[in-house]
């Protein structure tokens, strides 16, 4: 009999995978034991990971209503702490588990250690600048502002100078990366020699394209030198690329023993950096290298394990400053700069190197997105579904939907207007600015209400209305999206691209990608990595892009994987208009629902709650 066998009824309580079963097992061997306490424990604990959790909480099991025949968290976490493949934190061993009944593998453990103790570090120390020389690029970089209104972007810009590790939190249109750029520019003028050597990074090509627009439309109207820009690169990067993968492993060329030549490293999108991508690349930076993070703490997490962004926010409470800080900021930026802040003794040294950015520039009086954002961001689905369904905005619609049958005939005329601007263009550069006008986003990927089923209907309704002729693998007009790295074409996860006649090669086909600095490439169809038809496209490969106006679709039954987290990012995509399609209520419960990943550390930089 082997050891799964003789867990009896434990093995078939969840689908535990495959590596599931075979790391509960490889446990048991090495232990010499037939525990089932134990094949359970190693076979959830794997689970958990790759359910996006960090470790595994023992008494959230045994709370549960599984049928694990295991309910009391003290007596399991005993029987485990006496097997040799169980240690304590810092003991080398291939399960940790903890005082507070986290049950790590020790990999995960050691990325979560590490990363806790690397960012505390930053957190305490604190760049030597020129105050006189910072007052004088603040008042000349950032117009005055409302009076008696915290200017939260300045905030921002004198936390990255006077700290060696920042966050810039805040939703879509707060400025995250105009305030960045202002940053880079007090960054280099406050550089010793005048030289300052920046990377600017993000978690996909996608996103690092953006990253990269953003940039090069924030140099125009500077009151800068020539010098000082050009010390701002165009160029952003993945930060696989940056750290130099390995390909074939996980790797990387850059570590603690060969660090990053950067004095600066910025990293956008953070909220989709998973633990052990966040782990490497601080451990990847010099000890005098400042990290500016930016991201949106409400959007989804990272698709691996996993929320750290999230777990650095989560603060316990409203933003706090040290009086420290605040003086500071009125001897840099004026009187009142600080709304609110609390005395050195009462604050967390981490809590000055987060500031949240809370006013948004996108919508307007006359927009309800941010209205809708904000009412699904609190869990209040009834009301986001009441203001959806209402005439207050020309900009939000909601369509009840129960049934795929009349899908097709209720989203014809969406789908049709909304593609058409973007299969009339005459060349592929206004074919890639039509194709950001609209984009269709799914939870799933397949289902009837999935990526996959959707893009087929699109194509169809397309097809009948004469604007493709989907026949071969590829044809004029298919947007493509890269779902595989391929390091040699310089295409990565992620990345979209367009299938067109090039009017350069007797109008084969072919697929054209834009580059960081705007321009076009193209390669034979047949050299693409993997890749799927991108008409629909989940809210997970989303995460990075803007759209003028998206069109979501849920399915028809709620799911695990709807959460309020994914409904607000797919939300936060548009610009101009949203529309909802599917059941009212499966909307309501969706934005109920939060995301609430497993870790340690959020109570390794802050503490209890």
């Amino acid at each position: 009999m082997n050891r799964e066998e003789g867990m009896g009824p434990v093995a078939e309580i969840m689908p535990f995978s495959d590596m599931d079963r075979h790391f509960a097992a490889f446990m048991c061997r090495l232990a010499s034991s037939d525990d089932k306490e134990l094949w359970l424990a190693a076979a959830l604990a794997s689970q958990a990971v790759s359910n996006g959790n960090v470790c595994l909480d023992l008494t959230d099991v045994c709370q549960s209503a599984a049928g694990y025949e295991i309910d009391d968290p003290a007596a399991w976490s005993a029987r485990l702490r006496e097997l040799p493949v169980v240690g304590a934190p810092g003991d080398f061993t291939p399960l940790v588990l903890d005082s507070a009944n986290r049950l790590y593998l020790h990999r995960y453990w050691s990325y979560e250690s590490d990363l806790a103790r690397a960012l505390l570090r930053l957190a305490d120390n604190k760049p030597v600048f020129d105050r006189e020389l910072l007052r004088e690029g603040m008042s000349r970089l950032f117009p005055e502002g409302n009076a008696g209104e915290t200017d939260w972007q300045q905030l921002a810009a004198l936390a990255c100078v006077s700290r060696q590790i920042t966050v810039i939190a805040g939703g879509p249109g707060t400025g995250k990366t105009s305030t960045v750029f202002r940053v880079l520019i007090l960054l280099i003028e406050q550089a010793t020699a005048g030289k300052c050597h920046i990377a600017l990074a993000a978690p996909t090509g996608k996103a690092a394209g953006r990253l990269g627009e953003s940039i090069i439309s924030a140099r125009s109207g500077m009151p800068v030198s020539e010098h000082v820009l050009q010390q701002i690169p165009n160029q952003v990067t993945t930060i696989h690329r940056l750290l130099g993968h390995v390909p074939g492993s996980s790797r990387f060329r850059y570590n603690r023993d060969n660090p990053l030549p950067f004095d600066v490293v910025v990293v956008d999108e953070a909220s989709m950096v998973s633990l052990p991508l966040m782990a490497k690349l601080v451990d990847a930076l010099r000890d005098t290298t400042r990290l500016i993070l930016l991201g949106d703490r409400d959007q989804l997490a990272s698709v691996e394990a996993g929320a750290v962004l999230g777990d650095i926010c989560n603060t316990g409470s409203s933003q706090r400053l040290s009086k420290a800080f605040r003086d500071l900021a009125e001897e840099v930026i004026g009187p009142g700069a600080a709304i609110e802040y609390a005395d050195d003794a009462d604050v967390h040294h981490l809590n000055d190197s987060i500031i949240v950015l809370r006013k948004s520039y996108r919508f307007g009086a006359d927009s309800g997105i941010g209205e809708l954002g904000r009412l699904v961001n609190e869990g209040n689905g009834a009301a986001a579904l009441e203001l959806l369904s209402g005439q207050k905005y020309a900009d939000l619609l909601f369509r009840e939907n129960t049934g795929m049958e009349k899908l097709q005939e209720a989203l014809a005329v969406t789908i049709t207007d909304g593609f058409r601007p973007y299969l009339m263009a005459k060349t592929a550069e206004s074919a890639f600015a039509s194709l950001a006008d609209f984009r269709i986003l799914c939870a799933l990927r397949q289902g009837p209400f999935g990526t996959e089923a959707v893009n087929r209907l699109v194509a169809k309704i397309l097809a009948e209305k004469g604007l493709i002729r989907p026949h071969g693998r590829w044809y004029a007009g298919q947007p493509v999206m890269v779902t595989r790295n391929d390091y040699n074409l310089r295409l990565f996860n992620g990345d979209i691209g367009i299938i067109l006649p090039d009017p350069a090669a007797d109008n084969e086909l072919r697929a054209f990608f834009t580059t960081t600095d705007g321009s076009l490439r193209s390669i034979l169809p047949l050299r693409l990595p993997e890749h799927e038809t991108a008409f629909a496209m989940t809210v997970h490969k989303s995460q990075g892009s803007e759209f003028s106006r998206i069109l979501l679709l849920l399915p028809d039954r709620h799911s695990e994987v709807l959460t309020r987290e994914l409904i607000y990012t797919a939300l936060t995509r548009a610009k101009t208009g949203v529309e909802v399609c599917g059941p009212g209520d499966v909307f309501v419960k969706s934005s109920a629902r939060r995301t609430l990943r497993k870790s340690g550390l959020r109570e390794a930089l802050w503490g209890k709650l």
